[in-house]
């Protein structure tokens, strides 16, 4: 379903173990809105919600609500250090177009 590189697993990794309160896993969420139509939202967890479908990858929980499991399939996920940014980024299969920021896609 979603793929996670080694560089994303070792921010997400990092994420959890500095915060603050308790975290079980990482919630990946498409919402509409955007500058292409669909937006990628990630945040640290403290448990899966009760329509969430939880997948493990390279030990880090991840938990997609059911509406936003059919855009993410076959998606990667990396995590890029330039020196003009660094963040998340989204290789994902099923969208026909993407926004320049590279956080919205439709």
């Amino acid at each position: 379903m979603i793929n996670l590189t080694e560089a994303a697993q070792n921010a997400v990794k990092s994420a959890i173990s500095t915060a603050a309160q308790p975290v079980s896993g990482l919630r990946i969420i498409v919402e509409g809105g955007g500058c292409a139509g669909f937006k990628y939202s990630m945040g640290l967890a403290e448990a899966p919600k009760p329509d969430d479908t939880v997948i493990e990858r390279g030990g880090i929980k991840l938990f997609i609500d059911n509406d936003s499991r059919e855009h993410l399939a076959g998606t990667t996920i990396d995590f890029v250090m330039s020196l003009e940014s660094s963040g998340f980024t989204f290789d994902n299969p099923n969208a026909k177009s993407n926004c320049s920021c590279g956080k919205s896609f439709s």
